[in-house]
Protein backbone atom coordinates (compact mmCIF):
# COMPACT_ATOMS: atom_id res chain seq x y z
CA UNK A 1 0.00 0.00 0.00
CA UNK A 2 2.15 3.23 -1.07
CA UNK A 3 2.52 5.85 1.74
CA UNK A 4 0.78 9.58 1.75
CA UNK A 5 4.34 10.61 0.28
CA UNK A 6 5.33 8.21 -2.82
CA UNK A 7 8.99 8.40 -4.06
CA UNK A 8 9.07 11.11 -6.88
CA UNK A 9 8.58 9.92 -10.57
CA UNK A 10 10.57 11.46 -13.27
CA UNK A 11 7.54 13.36 -13.95
CA UNK A 12 7.74 14.42 -10.76
CA UNK A 13 11.27 15.57 -10.21
CA UNK A 14 11.16 17.12 -14.40
CA UNK A 15 8.56 19.00 -12.94
CA UNK A 16 10.73 20.43 -10.32
CA UNK A 17 13.40 21.09 -11.82
CA UNK A 18 11.20 23.47 -14.61
CA UNK A 19 10.12 25.12 -11.65
CA UNK A 20 13.48 25.65 -10.12
CA UNK A 21 14.95 26.90 -13.25
CA UNK A 22 12.13 29.31 -13.69
CA UNK A 23 12.31 30.79 -9.69
CA UNK A 24 16.23 31.46 -9.96
CA UNK A 25 15.48 33.54 -13.60
CA UNK A 26 12.55 34.96 -12.07
CA UNK A 27 14.91 36.19 -9.34
CA UNK A 28 16.82 37.18 -11.43
CA UNK A 29 14.97 39.49 -13.45
CA UNK A 30 12.80 40.48 -10.36
CA UNK A 31 16.13 41.80 -8.21
CA UNK A 32 16.65 44.40 -11.08
CA UNK A 33 13.51 45.59 -11.00
CA UNK A 34 13.83 45.55 -7.36
CA UNK A 35 16.51 47.46 -7.04
CA UNK A 36 15.21 50.39 -9.23
CA UNK A 37 12.38 50.70 -7.00
CA UNK A 38 9.83 49.50 -9.54
CA UNK A 39 6.09 49.18 -9.12
CA UNK A 40 6.21 45.03 -9.56
CA UNK A 41 10.27 44.00 -8.05
CA UNK A 42 11.03 40.53 -6.69
CA UNK A 43 8.04 38.85 -5.52
CA UNK A 44 6.64 39.48 -8.60
CA UNK A 45 8.39 38.36 -11.24
CA UNK A 46 9.03 35.30 -9.64
CA UNK A 47 5.44 34.99 -8.92
CA UNK A 48 4.88 35.58 -12.64
CA UNK A 49 7.73 33.21 -14.00
CA UNK A 50 6.64 30.63 -11.81
CA UNK A 51 3.16 30.83 -12.71
CA UNK A 52 3.67 30.41 -16.38
CA UNK A 53 6.37 27.70 -15.72
CA UNK A 54 3.05 25.73 -13.31
CA UNK A 55 0.56 25.83 -16.07
CA UNK A 56 2.31 25.11 -19.24
CA UNK A 57 4.10 21.97 -17.12
CA UNK A 58 0.38 21.33 -16.33
CA UNK A 59 -0.26 21.40 -19.88
CA UNK A 60 2.80 19.14 -20.71
CA UNK A 61 2.21 16.54 -18.56
CA UNK A 62 -1.47 16.29 -19.02
CA UNK A 63 -1.90 15.88 -23.12
CA UNK A 64 1.90 16.95 -24.37
CA UNK A 65 3.11 19.25 -26.72
CA UNK A 66 -0.77 20.38 -28.11
CA UNK A 67 -1.60 20.95 -24.23
CA UNK A 68 1.07 23.08 -23.65
CA UNK A 69 0.65 24.79 -27.07
CA UNK A 70 -2.76 25.93 -25.34
CA UNK A 71 -1.70 26.73 -22.50
CA UNK A 72 1.09 28.97 -23.61
CA UNK A 73 -1.66 31.34 -25.74
CA UNK A 74 -3.63 31.94 -22.30
CA UNK A 75 -0.29 32.80 -20.72
CA UNK A 76 0.51 35.31 -23.51
CA UNK A 77 -2.85 37.14 -23.29
CA UNK A 78 -3.55 36.69 -19.95
CA UNK A 79 -0.19 38.67 -18.30
CA UNK A 80 -1.34 41.61 -20.38
CA UNK A 81 -4.41 41.83 -17.60
CA UNK A 82 -1.41 41.87 -15.06
CA UNK A 83 0.63 44.38 -16.97
CA UNK A 84 -1.81 46.74 -17.20
CA UNK A 85 -1.91 47.02 -13.73
CA UNK A 86 0.78 48.58 -13.20
CA UNK A 87 0.66 51.08 -15.94
CA UNK A 88 -0.20 54.34 -14.85
CA UNK A 89 -1.21 57.39 -16.11
CA UNK A 90 -0.67 60.80 -14.35
CA UNK A 91 -1.24 63.80 -16.79
CA UNK A 92 0.01 63.52 -19.71
CA UNK A 93 2.73 61.21 -18.65
CA UNK A 94 2.11 57.49 -18.93
CA UNK A 95 4.50 55.32 -16.38
CA UNK A 96 5.04 51.41 -15.63
CA UNK A 97 5.00 50.42 -19.56
CA UNK A 98 8.55 49.15 -19.18
CA UNK A 99 7.94 46.99 -16.19
CA UNK A 100 4.82 45.91 -17.85
CA UNK A 101 6.75 44.45 -20.54
CA UNK A 102 9.38 42.91 -18.07
CA UNK A 103 6.26 41.02 -16.29
CA UNK A 104 5.42 39.99 -20.32
CA UNK A 105 9.09 38.86 -20.28
CA UNK A 106 9.25 36.96 -17.44
CA UNK A 107 5.78 34.70 -18.51
CA UNK A 108 7.61 33.75 -21.28
CA UNK A 109 11.29 32.85 -19.30
CA UNK A 110 8.47 30.91 -16.83
CA UNK A 111 6.89 29.53 -20.45
CA UNK A 112 10.23 28.17 -21.81
CA UNK A 113 10.97 26.40 -18.41
CA UNK A 114 7.65 24.73 -18.53
CA UNK A 115 8.25 23.58 -21.80
CA UNK A 116 11.54 22.27 -20.86
CA UNK A 117 13.53 24.73 -22.81
CA UNK A 118 15.66 25.77 -19.88
CA UNK A 119 18.76 26.65 -22.27
CA UNK A 120 16.08 28.88 -24.03
CA UNK A 121 15.00 30.38 -20.97
CA UNK A 122 18.10 31.28 -19.67
CA UNK A 123 18.76 32.89 -23.44
CA UNK A 124 15.62 34.92 -22.90
CA UNK A 125 16.61 35.80 -19.41
CA UNK A 126 19.89 37.23 -20.54
CA UNK A 127 18.05 39.59 -23.05
CA UNK A 128 16.03 40.92 -20.58
CA UNK A 129 18.45 42.03 -18.14
CA UNK A 130 20.75 43.56 -21.41
CA UNK A 131 17.45 45.36 -22.36
CA UNK A 132 16.76 47.01 -18.72
CA UNK A 133 20.49 47.85 -18.47
CA UNK A 134 22.87 47.81 -20.57
CA UNK A 135 20.45 50.03 -22.83
CA UNK A 136 19.75 52.29 -20.26
CA UNK A 137 22.94 54.37 -21.10
CA UNK A 138 22.19 54.40 -24.67
CA UNK A 139 18.52 55.78 -23.65
CA UNK A 140 19.70 58.82 -21.69
CA UNK A 141 22.31 59.39 -24.70
CA UNK A 142 19.35 59.37 -26.79
CA UNK A 143 17.01 61.84 -24.77
CA UNK A 144 20.08 64.21 -23.89
CA UNK A 145 20.16 64.86 -28.13
CA UNK A 146 18.61 68.57 -28.62
CA UNK A 147 15.22 67.71 -30.58
CA UNK A 148 14.43 69.09 -33.99
CA UNK A 149 11.03 70.39 -33.73
CA UNK A 150 10.47 70.21 -37.56
CA UNK A 151 11.38 66.55 -37.74
CA UNK A 152 9.56 65.48 -34.71
CA UNK A 153 6.19 64.04 -34.75
CA UNK A 154 3.25 65.99 -32.50
CA UNK A 155 -0.09 66.65 -31.99
CA UNK A 156 -0.42 70.49 -32.68
CA UNK A 157 -3.13 72.79 -30.82
CA UNK A 158 -3.72 76.44 -31.41
CA UNK A 159 -5.11 78.05 -28.74
CA UNK A 160 -7.35 81.91 -28.39
CA UNK A 161 -9.03 82.94 -25.32
CA UNK A 162 -12.21 85.46 -26.21
CA UNK A 163 -15.29 86.48 -24.75
CA UNK A 164 -17.99 83.59 -24.68
CA UNK A 165 -20.25 85.41 -27.45
CA UNK A 166 -17.23 85.62 -29.62
CA UNK A 167 -16.52 81.98 -30.12
CA UNK A 168 -18.26 82.04 -33.30
CA UNK A 169 -16.29 84.25 -35.11
CA UNK A 170 -13.35 83.29 -33.12
CA UNK A 171 -13.88 79.42 -34.32
CA UNK A 172 -14.08 80.68 -38.20
CA UNK A 173 -10.97 83.41 -37.35
CA UNK A 174 -8.74 80.59 -35.85
CA UNK A 175 -9.74 78.11 -39.38
CA UNK A 176 -9.03 80.72 -41.51
CA UNK A 177 -5.68 82.02 -40.21
CA UNK A 178 -3.98 78.59 -40.11
CA UNK A 179 -5.46 77.28 -43.48
CA UNK A 180 -4.09 80.16 -44.71
CA UNK A 181 -1.00 78.93 -43.37
CA UNK A 182 -0.73 75.94 -44.39
CA UNK A 183 -1.83 73.78 -41.82
CA UNK A 184 -5.29 72.51 -41.61
CA UNK A 185 -7.55 72.32 -38.58
CA UNK A 186 -8.36 68.41 -37.91
CA UNK A 187 -10.84 69.14 -34.79
CA UNK A 188 -12.10 72.53 -33.08
CA UNK A 189 -13.44 72.53 -29.64
CA UNK A 190 -14.77 75.75 -27.26
CA UNK A 191 -13.84 75.03 -23.66
CA UNK A 192 -15.10 77.35 -20.47
CA UNK A 193 -13.09 79.50 -18.54
CA UNK A 194 -15.13 80.94 -16.34
CA UNK A 195 -18.62 83.06 -17.11
CA UNK A 196 -16.14 85.22 -18.65
CA UNK A 197 -13.71 83.80 -21.33
CA UNK A 198 -13.45 80.74 -23.16
CA UNK A 199 -10.89 78.90 -24.90
CA UNK A 200 -10.96 77.74 -28.74
CA UNK A 201 -8.80 75.28 -29.22
CA UNK A 202 -7.54 74.00 -32.34
CA UNK A 203 -5.89 70.67 -33.36
CA UNK A 204 -3.72 70.52 -36.48
CA UNK A 205 -3.67 67.50 -38.52
CA UNK A 206 0.15 67.87 -39.43
CA UNK A 207 2.53 66.07 -37.30
CA UNK A 208 5.01 68.43 -38.32
CA UNK A 209 5.17 72.55 -38.29
CA UNK A 210 7.84 74.93 -38.36
CA UNK A 211 7.65 76.81 -34.94
CA UNK A 212 8.45 80.69 -37.00
CA UNK A 213 5.05 79.87 -39.04
CA UNK A 214 3.15 79.07 -35.55
CA UNK A 215 4.26 81.76 -33.57
CA UNK A 216 3.24 84.14 -36.92
CA UNK A 217 -0.17 83.12 -36.52
CA UNK A 218 -0.93 83.19 -33.14
CA UNK A 219 0.79 87.06 -33.43
CA UNK A 220 -1.70 87.38 -35.76
CA UNK A 221 -4.40 86.48 -33.93
CA UNK A 222 -3.14 88.15 -30.53
CA UNK A 223 -3.17 91.57 -32.47
CA UNK A 224 -7.32 90.92 -33.29
CA UNK A 225 -9.41 93.14 -30.76
CA UNK A 226 -11.68 90.54 -29.58
CA UNK A 227 -8.69 88.05 -28.82
CA UNK A 228 -7.47 88.22 -25.66
CA UNK A 229 -4.88 85.82 -25.53
CA UNK A 230 -3.11 83.36 -28.42
CA UNK A 231 -0.91 80.63 -28.16
CA UNK A 232 -0.04 77.51 -29.60
CA UNK A 233 1.72 74.23 -27.85
CA UNK A 234 2.60 70.34 -29.16
CA UNK A 235 2.62 67.07 -27.82
CA UNK A 236 5.30 64.42 -28.28
CA UNK A 237 3.83 61.50 -30.07
CA UNK A 238 4.29 57.89 -28.83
Amino acid sequence: MPGPFPFPTPESLNSAISLATAFGLGTLIGVERQYRQRTAGLRTAVLVALGASAFVDLGMRLTGGDGATRIVAYVVSGIGFLGAGVIMKEGMNVRGLNTAATLWCSAAVGAFAGADLPLEACFVTVAVLAGNTLLRPLVNLIDRIPIDESATEATYEVQVTVAPDQSGPARDLLVERLEAAGYPVGAIEVEERGEEAVDVVATLTATTVQASELDAVTSALQARPEVRHATWSAQSGD
